[in-house]
């Protein structure tokens, strides 16, 4: 009898001859990258090298000069509002809140915008995804500018899940977070990607996050996507790659992952 081998699942996103510009300048050069249901990827880079120009070519929200992003099967450029709402979640860089709402109108605000729940419904939700996020529900009832930054990421992430999505792309989590901070917004991704399945695309330069609990990660090096595990990216002889995951940094990083691991 012959026995097949297990397919793999079909990509959650996928992006396909992805072209960006800066005027005459070329950010990203023909970039293919498929997101697989379930996984935590990072995408790495150095400074200016087009990685949050790619988060929001992902989410659609920046059309790019070539190529198509595909997301359930869908482009991602053809899909309403609400329908995308229900499948992306988004954390913009330090949380992007708004200061004139409490925590819990953050949180309610995707929901008063596409769907028709009670109000009532919607604060009971809004004290979920706090719960969730590791926030007590006092600080649903706060304005962000009462909260610490770690806080104020975590708010952040519970007004991202406020819809349910499927995908999570979180733009630097961890910058300008205390190492304890930091260390709790990985521990908290890593829980909410293992307790509901959600996908997580993550750009970042931390590399704690990059090599704990990133399963792959894709890195933009000379307007090119190099992607692999961590071991498979430490093989590299590209020059810039090589530096990345073989500095100083990278070393004490690696230290962490393998006393988190055990061995």
């Amino acid at each position: 009898m012959n026995v097949r081998a297990k397919a793999q699942p079909e990509p959650l996103v996928s992006a396909r001859g992805i072209v960006n510009r800066f005027g005459q300048q070329v950010v990203h050069d023909r970039i293919d990258l498929d997101i697989l249901p379930g996984e935590i990827i990072g995408i790495a880079g150095g400074s200016g090298a087009g990685k949050s120009m790619l988060l929001k070519t992902l989410t659609g929200l920046h059309r790019p000069d070539a190529g198509e992003v595909l997301l359930d099967g869908k482009s991602v450029l053809s899909l309403g509002a609400a329908e995308k709402a229900a499948l992306i979640g988004v954390l913009f860089q330090q949380g992007a809140l708004f200061s004139s709402l409490s925590v819990a109108q953050n949180i309610t605000l995707p929901m008063r915008e596409h769907t028709k729940l009670p109000a009532k419904e919607q604060e009971q939700l809004a004290m979920m995804k706090l719960a969730l996020a590791g926030l007590p529900a006092a600080t649903g009832n706060k304005f962000p500018s009462a909260l610490s930054g770690g806080m104020v990421k975590r708010a952040a992430f519970a007004r991202a899940l406020a819809l349910d999505p499927r995908i999570l792309f979180l733009d630097e989590p961890t910058s300008d977070l205390d190492p304890i901070s930091a260390s709790g917004i990985d521990a908290l991704i890593k829980q909410l990607n293992g307790s509901l399945g959600v996908t997580v695309v993550i750009v970042t330069h931390d590399l704690t996050t990059l090599f704990s609990i990133c399963g792959r990660i894709a890195v933009l090096v000379d307007r090119k996507l190099t992607i692999g595990t961590v071991d498979q990216l430490m093989k590299s002889d590209h020059p810039w790659i090589h530096e990345f995951f073989h500095g100083p940094r990278a070393l004490g990083a690696m230290q962490a992952r393998k006393k988190n691991h055990g061995n």
